[in-house]
């Protein structure tokens, strides 16, 4: 394990120690703790991106995509429990 050190405000340490207390976490278990989730996130963000952008690669390529109302309802439906086929895609060029 390798050991960084940060610079932080004055004000920023005292939040983030207000905070591991509050939690019942040492300030270095809150910090690495937040550093790990922000890393989290980070990947889960790029990912997301990369998932759309080959959806949309494929989108265009194939010409075929979804009528936002009927993704809607869908997800409506799938929302109040009930069971809801896909929507199917269909020629978005003219």
């Amino acid at each position: 394990m390798s050991t960084t050190s940060l610079k932080i405000s004055d004000e920023l340490k005292q939040r983030a120690v207000q905070a591991a207390q509050q939690m019942g976490l040492s300030p270095h278990a809150f910090m690495v703790q937040a550093i790990e989730q922000a890393a989290q996130a980070a990947e889960q963000r790029a990912a997301f991106v990369a998932e759309a952008v080959t959806a949309r690669e494929e989108m265009r390529a194939s010409g075929q995509g979804y009528a936002a109302e009927a993704v809607r309802a869908h997800l409506k439906a799938r929302l109040a429990g009930e069971a809801a086929p896909l929507p199917e895609p269909a020629p978005w060029r003219s």
